[in-house]
């Protein structure tokens, strides 16, 4: 991957559930910002939305990567690719950036999903093809079935869950972990542990969350509707938390916080 890849998508943009004015006026806000990696999915309904507030951010489309997720629904052999155009049409590009299978098949029988991803891929339809919210042996099946690079298995990753062995899986596999939920939907501020290591470096407790993602090597997708939070979410890079307040975050992971499992995704696999 190209440094201007790695170092972009390391910072992602979320549009999730956001639609219509909101996504517009957000997606604006977090191009201003500096953001330039914008993640969206078939499954949100919002990639025509999306299209339509990247195109009037004037940003050129070198500059800019895209990143939309297949729903399972279009699994099949007469509907992935056709599913993959339909998005490109509505994201107004001729190709993505990163085309991810937003879930796992049901059923565990990963095989053929992934063998359309590739052919994506080989047709040009998108750059850089990953995963989401694959387990560690769907991880390692992955890596042996595609051939081009697997730039990503986003999950959910906060510290309020435990995934040492979805990034032992990354190390093993060399695919990269990128985050979702990854303020754990605000539960994180309900533990005031965030807040107090925050004051050590001038940061928000939501900032020192996203660079302690950040430093375990895993990347961050967030979203916000408010203007300063979006700022303050891209503003992770200019500070390193002390090994100390690492471990210290550490500990919260047993927390076992998860919030998409099987009562509210019912297809969800089960996770490590």
């Amino acid at each position: 991957m190209k440094p201007y890849f790695e170092k972009t998508y390391q910072r992602s943009f979320g549009t999730f559930p956001l639609k219509g004015q909101d996504l517009f006026d957000a997606v604006q806000a977090a191009a201003e910002t500096g953001y330039r990696a914008f993640d969206t999915a078939q499954m949100y309904e919002n990639e025509s939305d999306t299209g339509e507030a990247l195109k009037a951010t004037g940003l050129p489309r070198d500059e800019v990567l895209i990143t939309t997720k297949v729903n399972i629904s279009n699994f099949s052999d007469d509907a992935f690719l056709p599913s993959v155009e339909d998005s490109l049409r509505k994201l107004q590009v001729s190709q993505v950036d990163v085309l991810l299978l937003h879930w796992p098949t049901p059923g565990g029988d990963i095989k053929r999903s992934l063998q359309l991803l590739q052919q994506a891929h080989d047709r040009g339809l998108t750059k850089h093809i990953g995963v989401s919210n694959y387990t560690v042996r769907m991880m390692r099946d992955a890596r042996a079935i595609v051939d081009a690079p697997l730039v990503t298995n986003q999950v959910e990753f906060h510290p309020l869950l435990n995934q040492d062995k979805l990034l032992a899986a990354a190390t093993e596999t060399g695919i990269p972990l990128s985050s979702y939920c990854s303020v754990a939907r605000g539960a994180v501020f309900k533990h005031p542990i965030f807040a107090e290591i925050g004051e050590t470096y001038d940061k928000s407790a939501a900032q020192v969350v996203l660079r302690w993602i950040l430093q375990k090597g895993v990347s961050i997708n967030t979203m916000s509707t408010k203007p300063q939070n979006i700022r303050a979410n891209f503003d992770v890079m200019d500070f390193t938390l002390s090994s100390i307040d690492m471990d210290r975050i550490d500990e919260m992971t047993r927390t076992g916080y998860r919030i998409v499992g099987k009562d509210l995704v019912p297809f969800a696999p089960d996770f490590d």
